[in-house]
């Protein structure tokens, strides 16, 4: 058995400081580099909304 997989007196499985990201990690760091930017790409559309004037009249299809 390998150093790498014998649980230590905390319970805890010995990490290398080289261990790959975990699998959950990595999808938390792209979930905050979507959240960033959308959140960029919202302020951009508010402030170019903002200098367009009124918004055109919806089309309403009711008769």
């Amino acid at each position: 058995m390998s150093q790498e997989t014998v649980p230590g007196q905390g319970g805890e499985a010995y990490l290398p400081a080289t261990a790959p990201k975990g699998l959950l990690q990595q999808m938390e760091e792209l979930m905050a580099a979507l959240n960033a930017d959308l959140a960029g790409l919202d302020a951009d559309l508010q402030s170019s909304a903002r200098g367009a004037g009124p918004a055109p009249a919806a089309w309403d299809d009711r008769a």
